[in-house]
Protein backbone atom coordinates (compact mmCIF):
# COMPACT_ATOMS: atom_id res chain seq x y z
CA UNK A 1 0.00 0.00 0.00
CA UNK A 2 1.24 3.47 -0.79
CA UNK A 3 1.53 5.28 2.53
CA UNK A 4 1.30 8.64 0.75
CA UNK A 5 -1.91 7.66 -1.06
CA UNK A 6 -3.46 6.32 2.14
CA UNK A 7 -2.62 9.46 4.12
CA UNK A 8 -3.89 11.71 1.34
CA UNK A 9 -7.18 9.84 0.90
CA UNK A 10 -8.08 9.20 4.51
CA UNK A 11 -6.19 11.78 6.58
CA UNK A 12 -5.47 14.95 4.62
CA UNK A 13 -8.95 15.00 3.06
CA UNK A 14 -10.48 14.42 6.50
CA UNK A 15 -8.91 17.56 7.90
CA UNK A 16 -9.82 19.61 4.85
CA UNK A 17 -13.40 18.35 5.08
CA UNK A 18 -13.69 19.47 8.71
CA UNK A 19 -12.31 22.89 7.78
CA UNK A 20 -14.86 23.27 4.97
CA UNK A 21 -17.78 22.16 7.16
CA UNK A 22 -16.82 24.61 9.89
CA UNK A 23 -16.89 27.36 7.29
CA UNK A 24 -20.16 26.31 5.60
CA UNK A 25 -22.13 25.27 8.70
CA UNK A 26 -23.07 22.24 10.82
CA UNK A 27 -25.84 21.07 8.47
CA UNK A 28 -23.12 20.06 6.02
CA UNK A 29 -21.30 17.85 8.51
CA UNK A 30 -23.00 14.46 8.19
CA UNK A 31 -23.32 14.31 4.37
CA UNK A 32 -19.72 15.47 3.95
CA UNK A 33 -18.39 13.16 6.65
CA UNK A 34 -19.96 10.13 4.99
CA UNK A 35 -17.65 10.82 2.01
CA UNK A 36 -20.09 9.54 -0.61
CA UNK A 37 -19.95 5.84 0.26
CA UNK A 38 -22.73 5.82 2.83
CA UNK A 39 -26.03 7.29 1.64
CA UNK A 40 -29.06 7.75 3.92
CA UNK A 41 -30.75 4.70 2.36
CA UNK A 42 -27.67 2.54 2.92
CA UNK A 43 -27.32 3.70 6.52
CA UNK A 44 -31.03 3.13 7.15
CA UNK A 45 -30.75 -0.45 5.85
CA UNK A 46 -27.79 -1.16 8.11
CA UNK A 47 -29.43 0.49 11.11
CA UNK A 48 -32.63 -1.54 10.73
CA UNK A 49 -30.75 -4.76 10.01
CA UNK A 50 -28.61 -4.29 13.13
CA UNK A 51 -31.70 -3.20 15.12
CA UNK A 52 -30.11 -0.05 16.48
CA UNK A 53 -31.96 1.62 19.34
CA UNK A 54 -31.50 4.21 22.05
CA UNK A 55 -28.49 3.41 24.19
CA UNK A 56 -26.93 0.88 21.82
CA UNK A 57 -23.14 1.09 21.95
CA UNK A 58 -22.09 1.36 18.30
CA UNK A 59 -18.42 0.85 17.50
CA UNK A 60 -17.50 2.30 14.10
CA UNK A 61 -14.25 0.65 13.00
CA UNK A 62 -12.33 2.85 10.58
CA UNK A 63 -14.78 5.63 11.26
CA UNK A 64 -13.01 8.37 9.33
CA UNK A 65 -14.61 11.75 10.05
CA UNK A 66 -17.56 10.07 11.80
CA UNK A 67 -20.51 10.82 9.52
CA UNK A 68 -22.28 7.41 9.68
CA UNK A 69 -21.95 7.26 13.47
CA UNK A 70 -23.33 10.80 13.76
CA UNK A 71 -26.26 9.85 11.52
CA UNK A 72 -27.02 6.82 13.71
CA UNK A 73 -26.77 8.87 16.90
CA UNK A 74 -29.10 11.55 15.55
CA UNK A 75 -31.78 9.16 14.30
CA UNK A 76 -31.56 6.15 16.63
CA UNK A 77 -30.01 7.53 19.83
CA UNK A 78 -27.03 5.15 19.79
CA UNK A 79 -23.90 5.81 21.83
CA UNK A 80 -21.12 5.99 19.20
CA UNK A 81 -17.54 4.95 19.82
CA UNK A 82 -15.20 5.66 16.94
CA UNK A 83 -12.02 3.78 16.11
CA UNK A 84 -9.74 5.39 13.52
CA UNK A 85 -5.98 5.00 12.88
CA UNK A 86 -5.46 8.34 11.10
CA UNK A 87 -4.68 11.15 13.51
CA UNK A 88 -6.09 14.03 11.47
CA UNK A 89 -9.30 12.08 10.86
CA UNK A 90 -9.61 11.48 14.62
CA UNK A 91 -9.28 15.19 15.32
CA UNK A 92 -11.76 16.02 12.54
CA UNK A 93 -14.40 13.67 13.98
CA UNK A 94 -13.94 15.16 17.44
CA UNK A 95 -14.13 18.70 16.03
CA UNK A 96 -17.31 18.10 14.04
CA UNK A 97 -19.30 15.81 16.33
CA UNK A 98 -17.64 15.73 19.75
CA UNK A 99 -17.45 11.94 19.78
CA UNK A 100 -15.02 9.78 21.69
CA UNK A 101 -12.43 8.68 19.14
CA UNK A 102 -9.86 5.96 19.78
CA UNK A 103 -6.74 6.38 17.67
CA UNK A 104 -5.95 2.75 16.91
CA UNK A 105 -5.77 0.14 14.19
CA UNK A 106 -8.76 -2.15 13.74
CA UNK A 107 -6.59 -5.26 13.96
CA UNK A 108 -5.76 -4.35 17.58
CA UNK A 109 -8.81 -2.80 19.21
CA UNK A 110 -8.05 -1.54 22.75
CA UNK A 111 -11.41 -2.56 24.21
CA UNK A 112 -12.55 -5.35 26.52
CA UNK A 113 -13.79 -8.62 25.08
CA UNK A 114 -17.58 -8.63 24.74
CA UNK A 115 -17.97 -4.93 25.56
CA UNK A 116 -19.70 -3.68 22.38
CA UNK A 117 -23.35 -4.12 21.36
CA UNK A 118 -23.01 -3.50 17.62
CA UNK A 119 -20.20 -2.71 15.22
CA UNK A 120 -20.04 -1.02 11.83
CA UNK A 121 -17.14 -1.21 9.40
CA UNK A 122 -17.97 0.83 6.31
CA UNK A 123 -15.74 0.98 3.24
CA UNK A 124 -12.77 -0.24 5.26
CA UNK A 125 -12.34 -3.96 4.62
CA UNK A 126 -10.89 -3.55 1.13
CA UNK A 127 -8.15 -1.23 2.46
CA UNK A 128 -6.87 -3.76 5.01
CA UNK A 129 -4.20 -6.33 4.15
CA UNK A 130 -5.11 -8.75 6.95
CA UNK A 131 -8.89 -8.81 6.66
CA UNK A 132 -9.22 -11.86 8.90
CA UNK A 133 -7.36 -10.13 11.75
CA UNK A 134 -9.70 -7.15 11.52
CA UNK A 135 -12.84 -9.28 11.58
CA UNK A 136 -11.55 -11.45 14.44
CA UNK A 137 -10.91 -8.35 16.55
CA UNK A 138 -14.39 -7.03 15.87
CA UNK A 139 -15.79 -10.44 16.80
CA UNK A 140 -13.79 -10.38 20.05
CA UNK A 141 -15.11 -7.02 21.26
CA UNK A 142 -18.73 -7.72 20.29
CA UNK A 143 -21.11 -9.17 22.84
CA UNK A 144 -22.20 -12.74 22.01
CA UNK A 145 -24.63 -12.59 19.11
CA UNK A 146 -23.84 -8.93 18.44
CA UNK A 147 -24.47 -7.50 15.00
CA UNK A 148 -21.88 -6.39 12.48
CA UNK A 149 -22.84 -4.03 9.66
CA UNK A 150 -20.47 -3.93 6.70
CA UNK A 151 -20.28 -1.80 3.59
CA UNK A 152 -17.88 -3.65 1.29
CA UNK A 153 -16.62 -3.14 -2.24
CA UNK A 154 -16.85 -6.62 -3.74
CA UNK A 155 -15.07 -7.73 -6.93
CA UNK A 156 -17.08 -9.61 -9.54
CA UNK A 157 -13.93 -11.51 -10.47
CA UNK A 158 -10.38 -10.61 -11.31
CA UNK A 159 -10.40 -6.88 -12.09
CA UNK A 160 -9.04 -5.91 -15.50
CA UNK A 161 -8.20 -2.32 -14.57
CA UNK A 162 -5.95 -1.16 -11.73
CA UNK A 163 -7.79 -0.08 -8.63
CA UNK A 164 -6.82 2.51 -6.04
CA UNK A 165 -3.48 1.86 -4.36
CA UNK A 166 -3.78 -0.20 -1.21
CA UNK A 167 -7.21 -1.66 -2.08
CA UNK A 168 -7.74 -5.40 -2.32
CA UNK A 169 -11.35 -6.21 -3.14
CA UNK A 170 -12.67 -9.60 -2.01
CA UNK A 171 -14.94 -11.63 -4.24
CA UNK A 172 -18.30 -12.68 -2.84
CA UNK A 173 -16.98 -16.16 -2.14
CA UNK A 174 -13.89 -14.78 -0.39
CA UNK A 175 -16.01 -12.45 1.73
CA UNK A 176 -18.40 -15.20 2.81
CA UNK A 177 -15.47 -17.47 3.66
CA UNK A 178 -13.77 -14.70 5.65
CA UNK A 179 -16.87 -14.06 7.71
CA UNK A 180 -17.35 -17.76 8.43
CA UNK A 181 -13.72 -18.29 9.44
CA UNK A 182 -13.70 -15.29 11.79
CA UNK A 183 -16.79 -16.24 13.74
CA UNK A 184 -19.61 -14.52 11.86
CA UNK A 185 -22.80 -15.79 10.31
CA UNK A 186 -23.88 -13.79 7.25
CA UNK A 187 -27.61 -13.19 7.71
CA UNK A 188 -28.50 -10.81 4.88
CA UNK A 189 -26.96 -8.83 2.06
CA UNK A 190 -28.08 -6.28 -0.49
CA UNK A 191 -26.55 -4.02 -3.09
CA UNK A 192 -26.05 -0.49 -1.77
CA UNK A 193 -28.69 1.94 -3.11
CA UNK A 194 -27.10 4.27 -5.65
CA UNK A 195 -28.90 7.52 -5.05
CA UNK A 196 -29.03 9.97 -2.17
CA UNK A 197 -31.62 12.72 -1.80
CA UNK A 198 -30.73 15.94 -3.59
CA UNK A 199 -30.51 17.83 -0.29
CA UNK A 200 -27.87 15.37 0.94
CA UNK A 201 -25.83 15.13 -2.26
CA UNK A 202 -25.90 18.90 -2.78
CA UNK A 203 -24.42 19.57 0.66
CA UNK A 204 -21.76 16.89 0.20
CA UNK A 205 -20.85 18.34 -3.19
CA UNK A 206 -20.54 21.87 -1.79
CA UNK A 207 -18.04 20.63 0.78
CA UNK A 208 -16.09 18.73 -1.89
CA UNK A 209 -16.04 21.85 -4.05
CA UNK A 210 -14.77 23.96 -1.16
CA UNK A 211 -12.00 21.44 -0.50
CA UNK A 212 -11.08 21.34 -4.19
CA UNK A 213 -11.00 25.12 -4.50
CA UNK A 214 -8.55 25.43 -1.64
CA UNK A 215 -6.37 22.35 -2.11
CA UNK A 216 -6.57 21.29 -5.77
CA UNK A 217 -2.95 22.22 -6.49
CA UNK A 218 -1.46 20.17 -3.64
CA UNK A 219 0.17 16.80 -4.19
CA UNK A 220 -2.04 15.20 -1.52
CA UNK A 221 -5.23 16.38 -3.23
CA UNK A 222 -4.05 15.00 -6.58
CA UNK A 223 -3.22 11.64 -4.96
CA UNK A 224 -6.64 11.42 -3.29
CA UNK A 225 -8.44 12.43 -6.51
CA UNK A 226 -6.56 9.76 -8.45
CA UNK A 227 -7.62 7.14 -5.90
CA UNK A 228 -11.25 8.22 -6.26
CA UNK A 229 -11.08 8.25 -10.07
CA UNK A 230 -9.73 4.71 -10.21
CA UNK A 231 -12.48 3.39 -7.94
CA UNK A 232 -15.13 5.23 -9.95
CA UNK A 233 -13.84 3.58 -13.13
CA UNK A 234 -14.11 0.13 -11.58
CA UNK A 235 -17.74 0.82 -10.66
CA UNK A 236 -18.49 2.27 -14.09
CA UNK A 237 -17.13 -0.84 -15.82
CA UNK A 238 -19.05 -3.07 -13.38
CA UNK A 239 -15.94 -4.83 -12.14
CA UNK A 240 -16.91 -4.13 -8.52
CA UNK A 241 -20.10 -3.45 -6.61
CA UNK A 242 -20.89 -1.92 -3.22
CA UNK A 243 -22.56 -4.42 -0.91
CA UNK A 244 -24.30 -4.00 2.45
CA UNK A 245 -23.84 -6.91 4.84
CA UNK A 246 -25.50 -7.83 8.10
CA UNK A 247 -23.73 -10.55 10.05
CA UNK A 248 -23.82 -11.69 13.67
CA UNK A 249 -21.13 -13.13 15.86
CA UNK A 250 -21.37 -16.81 16.66
CA UNK A 251 -19.34 -18.99 19.02
CA UNK A 252 -16.03 -20.13 17.61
Amino acid sequence: MSVAAMVAEFDDVAGWTADAVEHLGNRYAIPAACRGSASPAALAWLAEACELSTGTTLLDVGAGVGGPAAWAAERFGVRPLLLEPMQTACRAAARLFGFTVIAADGTRIPLRTGSIDTAWCLGVLCTVDDKAALLREIHRVLKPGGSLGLLVVVARGRTRLPGPEGNHFPTQHELATLLDRTGFSLLEQTTRPDDAPLSWSRRAEQVRAAVAARHHSTHAYKLAAHQSDQLTLLFRTRQVSMQLIHAVGVDT
